[in-house]
């Protein structure tokens, strides 16, 4: 069942991305001469006007082709070819070839499929506040009330005592005791007290899990890491509740959730790419699709509207991927245009495909390499 939810979101933020280049294009008057449901091999297709919608076996996203996006396609519309036979057939095929678009039209085919994401994002969060999204408390809107409120463990450390007694991200904390003594308000505050108040003794902790309201307890003694560090058993924490907003204000907190969630994605890509130049970087904090199939299992068993923010964090992180300034990504090709734009013209075709080849093949390597990692972690 994850696998095929996971299936399911990734082939709808694929073609919602590829619909933002398809929607554009035809906005322009661009030729689009496909827009495939899937990828190759191909089942069957249809065509309405001048455009093949193909559904294809491969449910993994989607594709659109686009007359003139392929250097080598367009070859065959430069002015040199029309000047020796200028028909109203080859002027219309030039003049609807993507490559012979101004450049800010073809900037803007390229950058609708990331601004479709953008987009998809901010409905999902607001759909999300309208059905009751999720939120911590001290971030929770002004205004509306916080409901539900629970102490919610938001990571935990690998090998921590926490982890070896089996507590997992998500788990709601609903009880807290050692030797009779117990937290009458559980938050953050009292139980980092409680924690260091009952130093080497064993604490039951009482915890919900995922939809099942059964409530299950695990013994966990905390530990040091030094001699001068206060006892901790290896857990972040915040207190989450449930915030439900009418239709208006769901939608600027969507807006402003989507804007927030991308500036934090932004600053972790950048660190993430600078470690990796300096040597630092680590595959442990990168998540391949392997990985994304366990994490989507677990949002589907905190209910839809979890499953609806995680789309929406996947969608935002595709956007911002996407833009990245290398070859064979949306980024890549917005940057050969800003360089035709300085030169005055056309990339070397050549340079342009090899560049876009060799690009993707680094991709795939690195998707293999992070994809081999999270088969390593499940051992």
């Amino acid at each position: 069942m994850n696998i095929i939810i996971f299936i399911i979101i990734l082939l709808v933020l694929v073609l919602v991305h590829e619909f933002g280049h398809f929607f554009t294009a035809k906005k322009f008057g661009i030729r689009v001469d496909e827009f495939g449901f899937g990828f190759p091999p191909k089942l069957f297709s249809f065509k309405k006007g001048e455009t093949e919608y193909s559904i294809n076996a491969l449910p993994f996203g989607g594709f659109v082709k686009i007359f003139g996006e392929n250097f080598d396609e367009a070859d065959l519309l430069e002015v040199g070819f029309l000047d020796k036979e200028k028909t109203p057939e080859r002027i219309e095929i030039a003049r609807r070839s993507l490559i012979n678009k101004p450049k800010y039209q073809q900037a803007l085919v390229m950058f609708a499929g990331i601004f479709a994401n953008f987009l998809l994002a901010w409905l999902l969060f607001s759909v999300g506040f309208m059905s009751g999204l999720p939120t911590s408390v001290s971030s929770g809107s002004k205004g509306y009330p916080v409901t539900d409120v629970h102490l919610v463990l938001v990571s935990v450390l690998t090998n921590s005592p926490a982890e070896i007694a089996g507590l997992k991200s998500g788990d709601k904390i609903v009880s807290i005791q050692s030797n009779g003594d117990t937290i009458s308000e559980i938050n953050p505050n009292t139980l980092k007290s409680f924690i260091v108040s009952h130093p080497d003794k064993e604490i039951e902790f009482g915890y919900v899990r995922g939809k099942d309201q059964t409530i299950n307890t695990v013994k966990i003694i905390p530990v040091k890491k030094s001699p001068t560090e206060n006892p901790s058993i290896g857990i972040a924490m915040d207190e989450m509740g449930t915030v439900k907003l009418p239709v208006f204000r769901a939608f600027w907190e969507g807006l402003v959730l989507d804007w927030s969630v991308t500036k934090g994605t932004v600053v972790g890509l950048y660190t993430l790419i600078k470690e990796g130049l300096m040597g630092k970087g680590s595959f442990d904090s990168v998540t391949g699709p392997i990985g994304m199939v366990g994490i989507v299992g677990g949002a589907y068993q905190f209910g839809f509207v979890y499953l609806l923010s995680f789309a929406g964090l996947i969608s935002i992180n595709l956007a911002i991927i996407n833009l990245i300034p290398f070859p064979a990504l949306d980024g890549g090709r917005l940057l050969f245009l800003l360089i035709e734009k300085i030169k005055g013209s056309h990339i070397n075709q050549k340079f342009a495909n090899a560049a876009n080849t060799i690009g993707f093949a680094i991709l795939i390597i690195l998707m293999l390499l992070v994809t081999y990692h999270d088969v390593i972690k499940l051992f």
